[in-house]
């Protein structure tokens, strides 16, 4: 184990280094030691930086069994020293010369795969061929669990070496194959199986010294084992060859009636591990190559629908899951029409919870009891956007296992939308049926109708609407059941409806129903069971955002309801009531700014804001809270604004300086970047809120700084967020950025390098953004950039397929306005660019963005007429993009370079032109006199 030691072909442990490693292992693994496991873990880790240590742990793994040592040490002098170094306790003498157990072996094992990972390029050539040496004959080890973790091992050095690294190994697992011994067979198939899964293309590529890639070695092999009398072989085989429907190499491809026929021999399998994954084999090949089984389409559709009744559960959501991708592939819905009237029974059985459901034990939380930490899902932030693709956080459930139950409602709902009304005749006799069923041992059929009803709610909306007013007055006294996922999965369904429920408001039946619903989930929010909250607050918020101003003349009742759940709620749920007093700020807007609304909202949310100390990570969804206030409040916020702001600024500055202490106790503060990410964004929020009352509270404080730093952070949502709020400043108070403008100028241009772009394409959209907002207002000190940002934004436009559709919509705006505020810089090369640049403008909707864009289109084309001349055609279409251009000068503006073409292009060649469009374009252009 020496450093000094010389490398000899065959390498041989010595005792004292065998025992030390031992009794290491020993004490780690111990569950009655006393030992520090850390410290131990530490010791360790030292041994690990010594050239032999793998050596070592190879030779733990593979013969410790009952390996005896005669040999006194010559290592111990190397060993004492490292330890003296090292400051390590002797531990020698805590072994005894006896074999060693498999867990100890099998602690080597592991230590040693994750050793490999990182130290196996570094180690000597001899070594490494130690180790691959030692594990070979560990491929039939007489222990399943030796093994398993030979299979490991042998698939991590197979990832960082190559299969040509070790052409002993392709050797010995087809000789392990094809004897007749179960743990040689095992073992082989075991690291087989971990090599397919974790690097499968590996066994798909030529092979030095091969005559043909290893998976046409193996194939036969793994098919032969279909047939096996033992599971572990079935499974293992069959799991293997699954991991290359998607890559599918030519082997597998010219073997595909081999294999369909091998995963119809094993489709009743009694081994449920087996079944699931036949059906894991035909939900892949329906997903990427259904033209295999368009032959057997009717046997698996058979075939799925009766494993879809499985007693084992995991098969039957293996199975189930079939139905998704089958729709998900668009193959034709005729092939599944007829087997809908027994589809959907099944469906429905399979959607009532099974008697294990932990959702059945959450469902009994007391409202009342604290949420342990574990209790509180990670939640995560999504950066401010600027565009029109704005991101939208995933409705989260409550409970984040797929089961059964949730893959069946998935189903039901994707099948409604594929064959719509068609699939109620069978559906809705079967529901009807479970809504009656009566008693309290009937409760989770009634559950399972009315969770039926919501995932219908959309695919077979146009057969339901004309009894929704029916449906609705069912289900709101289901809002009062006793049993708490009744009221729940009641809530959810309404919220199904949100929509034509505010529709239907125009009437009088119509509103009496919304105030219904609207009341029953108030009513539920205020709940005392956690689930039944957590229902009924997401339901709401889906209602806001349909009602959106319609609630406004029930806000103050919304309101007290609101902020009294905000009183009662554990910290899970009170996230929630964040996101619905948010939601509510969004969808009524200026109504919100009364004092008797205020008076309400504000004073819980205020004392809640001073309670959290600036690294409560309970921070979050309050900043998210205001910042949506902020906005729906406008200058209404004032009042508030000032303590908002300097604390937004505070936490900022706070985890700045934690990122840069390397000892963050110093300032008592972990670093977050979150924290930073969601001061930023309420800012952006108070800028668009106030508007240029922001301008004092930006003038005494150190926000310039601050946002140039987040500006250049390594964090992308860090910079995606500094880069929104630089766009908003630029807006209200540019003459605050102004001592650093060349600074922020050349930040935000950086993020518009292609590399950057393809990085972090939400960060390069805010930053194209924020470049057009400033120049719009600083004007030609936009000009040592132009030329950068002009180059970066053609390939984006002139590459647009595929790229997000608000980063080109924004690149458009900006060249835009660089050509309005530098025209003399952009004109000269507009002809590089006219095209895509005028297809990308005539993709977006009227508004005062798109006016600075032709405001800059007219500007260039006034300093360069004849750059635009071979684009003629893309430009008018452009200027046909606009259904109406409000402001007076720009019309004229645009009138006047029609006019010009057209006296400038003579002898019939602007009737040329005009002839090239199409009539709709003419038509269009018909206003502008031309």
């Amino acid at each position: 184990m020496a450093a000094a030691a010389a490398v000899t072909p065959s390498w041989q442990p010595q005792e004292q280094g065998f025992k030390e490693i031992c009794g290491l292992l020993e004490q780690q693994i111990s569950h009655t030691s006393s030992a520090d496991k850390a410290q131990i873990w530490q010791h360790l880790q030292r041994y690990s930086h010594l050239p032999d240590f793998n050596n070592y742990l190879a030779f733990i793994f593979s013969r410790a069994e009952s390996h005896r040592f005669s040999t006194f040490p010559c290592l111990l002098r190397a060993l004492c020293a490292f330890n003296a170094k090292q400051n390590t306790p002797n531990v020698s003498g805590l072994t005894s010369e006896k074999g060693k157990s498999v867990e100890v072996r099998q602690a080597a094992g592991l230590y040693l795969k994750n050793n490999l990972r990182n130290a196996y390029k570094s180690m000597q050539p001899a070594y490494q061929q130690y180790v691959k040496s030692e594990l070979l004959p560990c491929l039939g080890a007489a222990d399943k669990h030796i093994r398993s973790t030979t299979g490991t091992i042998v698939s991590v050095v197979v990832q960082i070496g190559g299969v040509a690294g070790w052409p002993e190994l392709l050797q010995a697992l087809v000789n392990c194959l094809d004897s007749n011994d179960l743990n040689h067979m095992e073992g082989a198939m075991d690291a087989l199986s971990k090599i397919c899964e974790d690097i499968p293309q590996y066994l798909d590529a030529d092979v030095p010294g091969l005559a043909e890639r290893p998976i046409n070695i193996f194939l036969p092999r793994l098919f032969r084992f279909f047939q096996s009398p033992h599971a572990s072989l079935r499974k293992l085989s069959l799991g293997s060859v699954n991991q290359y429907i998607m890559l599918m190499p030519s082997a597998l491809y010219v073997s595909m009636d081999q294999y369909l026929q091998g995963l119809f021999i094993l489709s009743n399998d009694p081994n449920a591990e087996v079944r699931k994954l036949v059906c894991a084999a035909f939900v892949q090949l329906i997903e990427v190559r259904p033209s295999f089984l368009e032959p057997h389409l009717r046997n698996v559709i058979e075939y799925m629908l009766q494993v879809n009744k499985d007693t084992d559960d995991e098969v039957a959501l293996e199975a189930c899951e079939f139905w998704s991708a089958y729709c998900d592939a668009q193959l034709p819905p005729e092939n599944l029409r007829e087997f809908l009237p027994r589809l959907i029974p099944v469906l429905l059985s399979n959607m009532a919870y099974a008697d294990d459901d932990e959702s059945l034990i959450e469902a009994e939380e007391d409202g009342s009891q604290p949420d342990r930490d574990q209790d509180l899902k990670p939640r995560f932030h999504v950066s401010r956007f600027h565009g029109s693709d704005d991101v939208e956080d995933d409705d989260d459930d409550v409970v984040n296992t797929w089961n059964l139950r949730k893959c069946s409602a998935a189903a039901l709902d994707i099948l409604s939308n594929v064959f719509g009304d068609e699939i109620l005749p069978t559906l809705m006799p079967i529901v009807e049926a479970k809504l009656s069923a009566g008693g309290d041992d009937a409760w989770k059929e009634r559950e399972a109708a009315v969770l039926a009803l919501g995932a219908i709610g959309e695919g077979c909306i146009n057969g339901l609407y004309p009894h929704l007013l029916e449906i609705v007055a069912f289900l709101i006294p289901l809002l009062d059941d006793k049993f708490p996922l009744i009221r729940s999965i009641s809530c959810w369904t309404l919220s199904r409806f949100s929509k034509f429920i505010v529709q239907g408001i125009g009437h009088p039946k119509g509103y009496e129903q919304f105030d219904n619903v609207l009341m029953g989930l108030l009513r539920r929010i205020l709940d005392d069971n956690k689930r039944v909250q957590e229902a009924a607050c997401s339901a709401f918020a889906t209602l806001e955002e349909e009602a959106a101003e319609e609630l406004a003349p029930r806000l103050e009742i919304i309101l007290k309801h609101l902020m009294t759940a905000f009183g009662k709620y554990q910290r899970r749920n009170l996230r929630i009531v964040y996101d619905a007093i948010g939601t509510l700020a969004e969808a009524v807007g200026g109504e919100l700014n009364q004092p008797v609304y205020l008076d309400i909202l504000m004073p819980p949310l205020i004392e809640k804001w001073q309670q959290l100390s600036n690294s409560d990570k309970d921070l979050f969804p309050l900043l998210e809270c205001f910042t949506s206030i902020a906005h729906a409040l406008g200058t209404g916020f004032t009042q508030f604004a000032e303590p908002v702001f300097r604390r937004c600024i505070n936490i900022i500055q706070t985890q700045q300086f934690a990122k840069v202490r390397a000892d963050s106790t110093a300032t008592g503060v972990q670093y977050d970047k979150e924290f930073i990410v969601c001061s930023l964004d309420l800012l952006s929020g108070l800028a668009e809120g106030l508007g240029s009352g922001i301008e004092s509270l930006v003038a005494q404080c150190s926000l310039r700084d601050l946002l140039l730093h987040c500006c250049v952070d390594d964090a992308p949502d860090v910079r995606q967020s500094a880069f929104a709020l630089l766009g908003d400043l630029a807006r209200v108070c540019p003459v605050h950025l102004h001592p650093r403008l060349s600074e922020f100028l050349e930040a935000a241009a950086k993020q518009l390098e292609i590399s950057k772009v393809k990085e972090a394409i939400s960060v390069a959209n805010n930053a194209c953004w924020a470049i057009g907002e400033l120049a719009v207002k600083v004007r030609q000190e936009i000009s040592p950039i132009v030329l950068t940002v002009i180059s970066c934004l053609v390939p984006i436009l002139q590459h647009a397929e595929g790229l997000n559709k608000s980063l080109i919509e924004n690149s458009a705006i900006t060249l835009g306005r660089l050509a309005w505020v530098c025209p003399e810089l952009v004109s000269p090369h507009m002809e590089h660019f006219m095209q895509s640049w005028c297809t990308a403008l005539s993709m977006i909707r009227d508004d005062v963005e798109k006016e600075d864009a032709f405001r800059g289109l007219c500007a260039m084309v006034k300093t360069n007429p004849s750059g635009a001349l071979s684009s003629l055609v893309y430009m008018c279409k452009a200027i046909a993009s606009w259904h109406e251009i409000r402001s007076e000068d720009l019309h004229n503006e645009v009138c006047q370079v029609l006019h010009g073409y057209k006296q400038m292009l003579r002898n019939g060649v602007w009737d040329q032109c005009m002839s090239a469009l199409d009539p709709p374009v003419k038509e269009k252009l018909s206003k502008y006199q031309v």
